[in-house]
């Protein structure tokens, strides 16, 4: 089936509107998420297929992606360890942000399945995916002096006059 472009402006008017079938941000990012992981397996020596793909190449994939991450996060080491904000530049790593590695897990997980993969066999919902985007979690938390406390259950008649609300 082709794609005619000018067929489209014709239907849809000359307004350069997208058609309303056009992908959603969401699901064009999570094809390019999609292809850039299939390309890192292609790369590999020798190239894994996507049905021979484990926990293990996914770990290695977030690993490779923190080249070009934005997210200063200080070293044990460093003056500037648990500064939220500090005084001046270091020489300390920039990684990948933690919340955009949990998008990207999430978005990958439902590519997987959407392309054929069964829910018990998706590497990017194994358990392993999960502690490690913990850990990344806490240590960043930790490096950029944020406390991370896990949220407490609440109970049925719990006092809830110690939690604090914001409005």
């Amino acid at each position: 089936m082709s794609y005619d472009r000018g067929k489209e402006i014709a239907d849809h008017g000359s307004s350069g509107d997208p058609p309303s079938h056009s992908p959603s941000r969401y699901e064009s990012q999570k094809r390019r998420d999609w292809n850039t992981f299939g390309q890192y397996l292609r790369n590999q020596r020798p190239p894994v297929h996507i049905a021979h793909c484990h926990s293990n190449h996914v770990l290695e994939f977030l690993r490779y992606l923190d080249q070009f991450g934005k997210t200063k996060v200080h070293l044990q080491g460093c003056i500037f360890y648990g500064q939220p904000e500090p005084p001046a530049p270091c020489t300390c790593p920039l990684r990948q942000a933690w919340g955009s590695l949990d998008a990207l897990i999430g978005r990958l997980r439902a590519a997987y399945e959407e392309n054929g993969g069964s829910p018990e066999s998706n590497p990017f919902a194994s358990s392993t995916i999960r502690v490690y985007l913990r850990e990344v979690k806490e240590c960043q938390a930790k490096a950029r002096g944020i406390p991370h406390k896990k949220k407490k259950k609440s109970t049925k008649g719990e006092d809830s006059s110690s939690t604090l609300h914001f409005s």
